[in-house]
């Protein structure tokens, strides 16, 4: 199943963010793809915001994970710095997928092939300064 959706602020993302992160489930994986800026970021903050998780989500680039308590887990994945599948293979983070949480991977791209067969695939694209379109793939739906 495929769904398009357009927001208009940064607010409005943040908030269907918010209500998407409802309909998942523990175990769910996330994957997020788009432009630097698109607003990956916001999608993951608007996610930890519908489990419940009110800390400050910020992107862990440096340190390619975060993990946030709550009564649903996340775990906040950023790939940008990893170079190789074989270097994301070596990382172990598949231990996460399976556990009691809830995945989101900002810039999945870069792990194609290596994430959960169930993964919704999250992208977001420019459309102007303001307003994104996101399509969200659900492939065992």
């Amino acid at each position: 199943m495929k769904k398009e959706i357009y927001t208009h602020s940064e607010q409005e993302t943040l908030q269907w963010a918010e209500n998407f992160a409802k309909s998942l489930e523990k175990g769910a994986v996330v994957a997020l793809s788009g432009e630097l800026g698109s607003g990956k970021t916001i999608i993951a903050k608007g996610i930890a915001r519908g489990v419940g998780i009110d800390d400050d989500i910020t992107s862990p680039t440096f340190t390619l994970l975060e993990v946030y308590g709550g009564a649903i887990p996340l775990y906040h994945f950023d790939l940008y710095r990893i170079e190789s599948a074989a270097e994301f293979t070596c990382l172990g983070f598949e231990e996460y997928w399976e556990g009691d949480g809830i995945s989101v991977v900002e810039w999945a791209e870069r792990a194609k092939g290596l994430l959960p067969e169930c993964t919704i695939q999250v992208t977001i694209e420019y459309i102007t300064a303001t307003q994104r379109k996101i399509t969200i793939e659900y492939p065992c739906n």
